[in-house]
Formats: structure tokens, C-alpha cells, sequence
């Protein structure tokens, strides 16, 4: 916890003004039983009148001075704890953006959500209470203290057998919560889980019928942090009423020792009253500190998965000192030197020894059976992963000497899976070129054949797209994400399965106007349809991450197995002939 603090450096004078009007506040909390006492003793006594109204005039004005620091107090440290909130936020998504996908894999996207949204949300209450609370607990304890001994010091042994009985109950309290507000935080991770895979993979579960089914894998996971929730508010709201009743019982012992001190004519009635008070406040700030204690361990378990977040460094990064780009006869070359690489945890590589150059003005075609490596191999290319051996080569450099920036600059990737943002459909466009013009957006569109649709949209280019591309279908998703990277107009494309969502005609067609588009351009296309790779200059074949074969379409035929497999169960035993 002490470590996100680092982050309230920036705003430690209005911290400190905060702590100025609590110093203030506290004060004028402290001096108000003094007065009262006073009345008392010799306003109400005596039958002073004007001494009453004089004093208690005072008493009016020091607790509005008390309320209006308060207030100001309050308003500054909900800022800077809200500005804190931010910072750190803004923090942890920074580093998120930069991990690779194995960190993704190792923290998990659901656990991400919550540490950004949850996890801070705590540390953040803790910030703004820690804020009111770290100077006026104390303050108010201690002056409490002493402002009660100096009004009758052998009525304070109360204090002292009262303390230690009120330490033991918060201490006992504690011990037997704090494991179980991490166990919570957990249980948060996995609802959130649930939800986010139900509510992506909605048409799944609605195609399959298992509505049901997703009710109750919810409602497990729901009951289960509800369980864990209401066994920690359990165990935590035992404190109040364990306080409560300590302070009453304090307040009885000094009632009955106080009586007979005014009987014996020791004390006075004014000087009990205001013994009472300090003692109030003594306890009360004992209260205020087991309330922050309350969010404490909660925050603190917070606060150790948010520096969890912050202390990962991602596995990929750029070198110190980069190696600049390659002479301009190697700009838009890809070679893969003896390609090794395995996932993480994997037992066997998912690509082994693969060696073969793209280059640029040529089409380079990836097919090959399902889990063959096609999409791992393109993968490697931007440097979603480092190789464990080899080298990978884009311009000539190695990929790992090249900033990351600069690489994907040069690249135009079109996923597999195709993501497309909130927002409208020239915004999705545009985010292959932030400064792309709208005559760009248009023609990047027409190429994709995506032109067409868009305009039948109720707004066009304008139109706003839902959350995930819901309101769109598989095919026109695709067209849209290959047109966001046509406007980018890289050296480099890939097209990582990138056709599937087409029918015949338009994947024809999409084909044709790209042979214009992206010529002298490198072009890696991985495809499942033997029709989509039929002209590529040069066709690598996978098979068990190994190249079973490279050629064009009549080479491959003649001399390659694998390939001649995948032709006759597409195409039928008479495309070999």
C-alpha cells in the first residue's frame, strides 16, 4: 500500500492544507467540552446569565469555524484522493497496453478489469479516509488525553483499564477478516469471468440453448462471493457493537467514580460533564481509526494486485540501443531464419526450423491443416512473441533490434478474429490511420467491398457501430477490418484468415481489386480455401508447424503430399489431374 502513495507526491500542498484545517477542526473539538464545562460551573451555577450567552456565543462560532474546516477539508482531500484514482488508473491500462499476450494469459483479461476498476476503487476510498481520518484520530486521542487528565487525573485510570480491553476486541476482530478480504477480491475476478464470457458469447449460448445452464454458473459464482462477502461483514460489523458496548460501560465506571468525587466535593458537575466529553472523544477516534482499519485490509489486498499489475514487466520490449532500419533494398522483405518458437507451458513448438523469404510486389500464401501453426507463424512477424530460435527479418533487421513502434508501422495486419471498437464506421476505419482523410476512408472501403453496405447504413460512414460489431454481420465485420488496414497502406500485409467470412463472389472480387491495391507491397495471405491461394507466387504449406512444402499451385501438386491432400478434400480427386 505504502507504494501507491507515491503517486499523491504531486499534490502534497493541498495535502498539507488538509491537514492544516484538520489541526484546526481537531482544536475546535477539543475546546468546545472546556466551554461547556465553564457554562456549567459558572454561568448556570451562579445564574450568570450574560456569562452564559457570552460563552456560549463562543461555543457557536468555534463549531462553525470546526464545521466550515471540515467541509473544506472534505472538499480538497475528495480531489486529490479522485485525482489519485485517476493517476493510478491511467497507470495500471498503461502497463496493461504495453504487456504482451502472455502476460494477458498469465493475469487473465477478467482479473485486468477488476484490478483497473475494483481494486483501485478501494485503495482509493482508503486515500480519501486516510486523508480526514490520519491527522484527526490522532490528534483528537491524544489531545482528548490529555485535556481529560488535566481535568481530574485519578478519573482517568478509567482510560487506561478501558484502552487496552477496547485494543484486544479490534485486534481479535481483525486477525480473523483480513485473510478473507484477498479470498473476496478473487471471488470478484471470477464473477467477473462468468459474466464477461456469457455476455460476449451470447448468440453461442442462446443457439445452444444453454440460457439455463449460464443462469447457473452465474449464480454459482455470485452465491459464492456473496457467501465470502457476508462472512467478512459479519466478522467486521461485531466491532460496533463490541465498541459500543465498551464505551458505555466506560461511561457508567465514570459516572459512578465521577459522583462520588462531586460528592466529596473533589469535582465539580461542569468538570464531569467535560471529562465525559474527552473521554467521547478519546474513544470515538479509537472508532474512526477501526473504521479505517475496516477498509484497510480490503484496500491493502487491492493495492498488492494493482502492484502486482505495475511490477510485470512485459516480456518483450525494445533493446537500449535499436538497430536502425535496413539498407532501402531489403525495405518490405520478411525472412524467417530456422523459426523455432513454443508457447509458453507447451511440451512440443508450435513452429519448428520454418526458413523462407516474402518479398515485396509478391503474394505469399499460408494453408495448411488446423493447428498447424499458420496463424502462429504471421504472429511472429509483429512481434507478438519472441522466437526461441532463429531470426526473424523484416527490412533485413532482426525484429527483436527494431523498436515495436516502427515495426508494426509497417505492417497491416487483419486478425483472424475480427475486433472492431465502439464507435462509428469511419472511426473503425480510421484507427488503421489516425490522420486518414475521408476520401481515403472511401476508397479503402470500395477496395474491401465494404462500400456498398455502408452506404445502405441509416447513417453511412456515420454510422454508429455497437459494441463489438453486433449490429453488423461476420462478413461485413471482415471487410471492415481489412479496410482499417488498407488505409494504413503499410509495406507489409497480413491477412491472417482473413477471407473465411466471404462467399465466393465477393472473396473474388475482393482479390481482384487487391492486386492493384497492394502492389509492390509484401503480402502474406494464411487461408483455409485452396480458391484464395490458387495465384499466390508462392505457397507455403504447414503441417505440424514444420513446411511440409513451397511452391506455386502446379509445383505444389506435383511434388508436395500435403498439399495435393488439402486440394482433393476441397476440390475433389479431379483438381489433381
Amino acid at each position: 500500500m505504502m507504494r501507491l502513495l507515491r503517486f499523491l507526491k504531486p499534490h502534497r500542498w493541498t495535502i498539507t492544507l488538509v491537514c492544516v484545517l484538520i489541526f484546526l477542526q481537531s482544536l475546535s473539538t477539543l475546546y468546545l467540552p472546556t466551554l461547556m464545562s465553564n457554562i456549567v460551573d459558572t454561568g448556570i451555577v451562579q445564574g450568570n446569565i450574560p456569562y452564559i450567552l457570552r460563552v456560549g456565543g463562543l461555543m457557536l462560532l468555534v463549531s462553525i469555524a470546526g464545521v466550515g474546516c471540515s467541509v473544506t477539508a472534505s472538499y480538497f482531500s475528495s480531489g486529490v484522493s479522485a485525482k489519485f484514482g485517476r493517476v493510478l488508473r491511467s497507470q495500471v491500462f498503461e502497463r496493461a497496453e504495453r504487456f504482451t499476450l502472455h502476460e494477458f494469459d498469465e493475469l487473465g483479461t477478467s482479473s485486468l478489469i477488476t484490478r483497473t476498476t475494483n481494486d483501485i476503487t478501494q485503495v482509493q476510498q482508503l486515500v480519501n479516509m486516510m486523508l480526514r481520518l490520519m491527522v484527526m484520530a490522532p490528534l483528537t486521542a491524544i489531545g482528548g488525553i490529555i485535556m481529560a487528565v488535566s481535568t481530574n487525573a485519578q478519573l482517568s485510570l478509567v482510560i487506561l483499564v478501558v484502552m487496552p480491553i477496547l485494543a484486544i476486541a479490534i485486534f481479535a476482530i481483525f486477525r480473523r477478516s483480513i485473510p478473507l478480504f484477498r479470498v473476496m477480491q478473487q471471488k470478484i475476478d471470477r464473477l467477473n469471468q462468468v459474466l464477461r464470457e456469457n455476455l460476449i458469447g451470447v448468440r453461442v449460448v442462446r443457439s445452444f440453448d444453454r440460457v439455463d445452464y449460464e443462469i447457473g454458473r452465474f449464480d454459482t459464482a455470485n452465491f459464492d462471493l456473496t457467501n465470502t462477502a457476508t462472512k467478512v461483514n459479519q466478522r467486521m460489523a461485531s466491532l460496533q457493537p463490541v465498541m459500543m458496548i465498551i464505551i458505555n460501560l466506560a461511561t457508567v465506571a465514570i459516572l459512578w467514580f465521577g459522583s462520588i468525587r462531586i460528592n466529596a466535593g473533589a469535582m465539580q458537575v461542569g468538570n464531569l460533564m467535560a471529562f465525559i466529553q474527552y473521554v467521547m472523544q478519546i474513544l470515538f477516534a479509537v472508532m474512526m481509526v477501526s473504521m479505517m482499519s475496516f477498509m484497510f485490509p480490503r484496500a491493502s489486498a487491492s493495492a498488492a494486485r494493482i502492484n502486482e499489475v505495475l511490477d510485470l514487466t512485459p516480456a518483450i520490449h525494445d533493446r537500449d540501443a535499436p538497430t536502425p532500419v535496413g539498407p532501402p533494398t531489403k525495405r518490405g522483405w520478411v525472412e524467417f531464419e530456422a523459426v523455432t518458437f513454443r508457447y509458453p507451458g507447451a511440451e512440443q513448438p508450435a513452429v519448428s526450423d520454418l526458413s523462407f523469404a516474402a518479398r515485396p510486389g509478391e503474394v505469399t500464401a499460408i494453408i495448411g491443416g488446423t493447428g498447424a501453426g499458420k496463424s502462429t507463424l504471421v504472429s511472429l512477424i509483429p512481434r507478438f512473441y519472441d522466437v526461441d530460435g532463429g531470426r526473424v527479418l523484416v527490412d533485413g533487421v532482426d525484429v527483436r533490434e527494431m523498436p515495436q513502434h516502427d515495426l508494426r508501422a509497417r505492417i497491416g495486419l487483419v486478425p483472424q478474429q475480427t475486433v472492431l471498437f465502439s464507435g462509428t464506421v469511419a472511426d473503425n476505419i480510421r484507427y488503421g490511420k489516425e490522420d486518414a482523410t475521408q476520401a481515403e476512408i472511401e476508397k479503402a472501403a470500395e477496395i474491401a467491398q465494404a462500400a456498398d453496405f455502408i452506404k445502405a447504413l441509416p447513417n453511412g460512414y456515420d454510422t454508429v457501430i455497437a459494441q463489438g460489431g453486433l449490429n453488423l454481420s461476420g462478413g461485413q465485420k471482415q471487410r471492415l477490418s481489412i479496410a482499417r488496414a488498407l488505409v494504413r497502406r503499410p509495406e507489409i500485409f497480413i491477412f491472417d484468415d482473413s477471407f473465411s467470412a466471404l462467399d465466393l463472389k465477393t472473396d473474388a472480387r475482393l482479390r481482384a481489386a487487391l492486386q492493384s491495391e497492394i502492389k509492390g507491397a509484401t503480402t502474406l495471405i494464411v487461408a483455409q480455401r485452396i480458391s484464395t491461394v490458387l495465384d499466390a507466387d508462392q505457397i507455403i504449406v504447414l503441417d505440424e508447424g514444420r513446411i511440409a512444402g513451397i511452391g506455386r499451385h502446379r509445383e505444389l501438386l506435383a511434388t508436395c503430399e500435403v498439399y495435393r491432400e488439402i486440394v482433393a478434400s476441397q476440390l475433389g480427386e479431379g483438381a489433381l489431374a
